[in-house]
């Protein structure tokens, strides 16, 4: 992705914020309805609209420094100038760690979601081998470059939106208010579930490994990499919103801790749902709907993992360097997947704490010590970061309260 203009017209807006909010918004949504079911919804909009101005904020604070540098430059340059080989070390170890495991998750979670899609065609077909196929053919969009994984990613998200009004249109009409909006029943309270819930929202909004990719793409024009950053996460916020009120509106609080006892993940999350739309076409239209989200986001994932280890290893942008850039970027996930096929759950958990370091306050350092002073902006995102990292230290070490049993 470091070779971005094919021809001398600047790029749409629209394509950049179609990389974005294909990032973004995938295979994690589903588990947002889950963990925030204890917080519920008051709380769940509060802390998505906190974390989506942090890690706009975020973005656009690393756009600024990247244009201070030649295109090309990525995280890891950036990070290794400014703030030393020791930070950069921290860092590059997070970003491998984030965005690798979120690709292992996407091809473990994807696997048998296609396996099965592939054998109803008659195509027999095992899991390892369906999640082979998918992976060569994201690797080969990747490898191509950001025009095609743009293009690509326009069409995952135009298919997505259009998905989740068909599946989810009826469902808004039949939103329970009264239940949405309630109150905790006598003796139960809702906020001591909330801070548990940061880390998800800030894994939800990841998508900074593809901003120097967007600095090339745009041939550093801020004004249009702003707008690209601001419409993709825009739209991502909406689509979150529009999935939280369909789900939470449809299902009470109290069917979650069953969700939760059947793993949380996206078949016990569709199983409930399925008891609330009576559509005969209902199981096909959600596997079509998972099937996009998945490769949105494992795309959006991928090019950005891609970026980064072509930047670290000093890879050029020939064909055959990118083909080594491919190599290493899914081979390793995909061993892993076929080795331990059942952390998807797990896997997105765990990419918030990271996040919090390569997304929150790498970027806050760097803005701190290119402009040489520590601004207001700066100072939100580290006290941002500390609560995030608070949060998920309290929760692995079992001080926050579990709902449901989680």
């Amino acid at each position: 992705m470091t070779e971005m203009t094919l021809s001398r017209r600047q790029p749409s807006v629209w394509w950049g914020a179609m990389i974005i909010c294909g990032t973004v918004v995938g295979a994690g949504m589903f588990t947002l309805p889950v963990v925030m079911a204890g917080a519920w919804f008051g709380w769940a909009m509060m802390l998505l609209l906190i974390s989506w101005g942090g890690m706009l904020l975020s973005g656009l604070l690393f756009m600024r420094v990247s244009l201070t540098y030649p295109p090309g430059a990525g995280y890891d340059t950036l990070t290794k100038d400014l703030l030393g080989r020791g930070w950069a070390a921290l860092n590059g170890l997070s970003i491998l760690f984030v965005l690798g495991i979120l690709t292992y998750a996407y091809i473990s979670a994807s696997g048998p979601v296609y396996q099965h899609s592939i054998s109803q065609l008659g195509l027999p077909i095992s899991t390892a081998e369906a999640k082979v196929l998918l992976t060569l053919c994201v690797a080969v969009v990747v490898w191509l470059g950001t025009t095609g994984v743009s293009r690509l990613m326009t069409f995952c998200v135009l298919a997505k939106i259009l998905l989740l009004i068909v599946l989810f249109g009826g469902l808004l009409t039949q939103v329970n208010v009264p239940s949405l909006l309630s109150g905790p029943a006598a003796g139960e309270r809702y906020w001591p579930y909330a801070l548990g819930v940061l880390p998800f929202c800030l894994a939800s909004f990841g998508y900074h490994g593809n901003i120097t990719g967007l600095v090339s793409y745009y041939g550093g024009n801020k004004q249009n990499i702003t707008r690209a950053l601001v419409l993709g996460t825009l739209l991502s916020l909406a689509l979150y919103l529009f999935w939280l009120t369909s789900t939470m509106g449809n299902l009470p609080r109290a069917a979650f801790p069953e969700i939760v006892k059947q793993g949380g993940d996206i078949a016990a999350l569709m199983a409930a749902l399925r008891a609330h739309l009576h559509v005969n076409a209902l199981a096909l239209m959600m596997s079509i709907f998972s099937h996009f989200a998945v490769i949105a986001s494992f795309l959006g994932v991928t090019a950005g993992l891609f970026d980064f280890i072509a930047d670290r290893l000093g890879f050029a942008n020939s064909p055959v360097s990118r083909l080594k850039t491919a190599s290493l970027t899914f081979l390793p996930p995909l061993l892993a997947s076929i080795w331990w096929p059942n952390g998807f759950v797990a896997a997105i958990g765990f990419a918030g704490l990271f996040a919090t370091l390569w997304a929150v306050i790498i970027p806050a350092l760097l803005a701190w010590k290119s402009q040489q002073r520590c601004s207001l902006a700066v100072v939100l995102l580290l006290v941002f970061g500390a609560m995030n990292i608070l949060a998920w230290l309290l929760s692995w070490f079992g001080v926050l309260p579990e709902f449901g049993g989680r």
